[in-house]
């Protein structure tokens, strides 16, 4: 890798679908940056790293995008030994891993740790950036057993008093059993051309009734197929006078990333010690 660059970053995606896939086609033969989801905004936050794309792990419960508790949990299995290879090495100093639900993340930090490598994911980030901007944030996000999965994490993180809410705002991922229905990925490419969204609109309602009626002071988003919405979202609020910031989870994530190797600090090895650590409490408290 370059000697040029200030950082050398692995990009692991959530998880990979097959090329033939009847709801989602994958293309290897892309250039990396057209394989990282809504690459126009995150490529110029890459400008000063030196950074490969990880093309993900075949997603091994079928050929559509994860969505529920135990399609998580197959894809978290299959991420972590992609970590561990990326660490053992010793080609990176930190690894960002994508996808709004971030499976495998604190198993990732566990292994990544003992390598000092860095390991930040979408949630984790979007959710500490936000308590710095303000004092509660909501989440716009989509498909019930998402919504669910997604409140999990807010607990895991210890943000349920800084979270006002989760707003769904009624889309769901294609998958086998369900046809004929609206997509993120079309309402995406309208709102690129300029041309009315349901999905903007959507969320911007919700994110304006999570400031007016649930307390938020900071929008955020769930899933990573509603990060497309948030220079959309951004530009809607500031048109109504809402002066609060919309950040999403793959910005986040890079820019902990930074921060983190730019200080020199990894997790804790009280949090994520070591089979035998030299040092260890008498006692965890809760």
């Amino acid at each position: 890798m370059s000697g040029q660059k200030k950082h050398r970053f692995l990009l692991v995606p959530a998880f990979r679908l097959p090329e033939n896939g009847r709801f989602v086609k994958y293309d290897p033969t892309l250039p990396k940056e057209k394989r990282v989801r809504n690459y126009a905004n995150v490529l110029p936050l890459l400008e000063d790293v030196e950074w490969d794309l990880h093309e993900g792990a075949l997603a091994p419960y079928g050929d559509w995008q994860v969505e529920n508790r135990e399609e998580f949990a197959y894809a978290a299995v299959a991420r972590i030994p992609i970590v561990k290879e990326a660490c053992e090495s010793g080609k990176y100093d930190a690894i960002v891993l994508l996808g709004g639900g971030e499976p495998g993340f604190l198993e990732a930090r566990e292994i990544s740790r003992q390598h000092g490598v860095v390991v930040t994911s979408c949630a984790f980030s979007q959710m500490h950036i936000a308590c710095m901007l303000g004092n509660r944030f909501s989440v716009i996000d989509f498909a019930e057993t998402h919504n669910m999965y997604y409140r999990n994490l807010v607990y895991q993180h210890r943000m349920d008093q800084r979270c006002a809410s989760i707003r769904n705002i009624g889309y769901y991922h294609p998958r086998p059993g369900y046809s004929g229905e609206p997509t993120l990925e079309e309402e995406r490419e309208k709102a690129r051309r300029g041309e009315r969204s349901e999905a903007v609109e959507r969320a911007v309602k919700e994110a304006v009734s999570a400031l007016e009626e649930d307390g938020a002071e900071v929008i955020t988003f769930g899933c990573s197929g509603t990060f497309w919405l948030r220079p959309f979202v951004q530009e809607k609020l500031l048109e109504l006078g809402w002066e609060v910031p919309v950040i999403e989870g793959y910005s986040a994530a890079i820019q902990l990333a930074k921060m983190l190797v730019g200080l020199g600090v990894n997790a804790s090895g009280v949090t994520f010690p070591v089979d035998r650590p030299r040092k260890r409490p008498r006692r965890v408290l809760i």
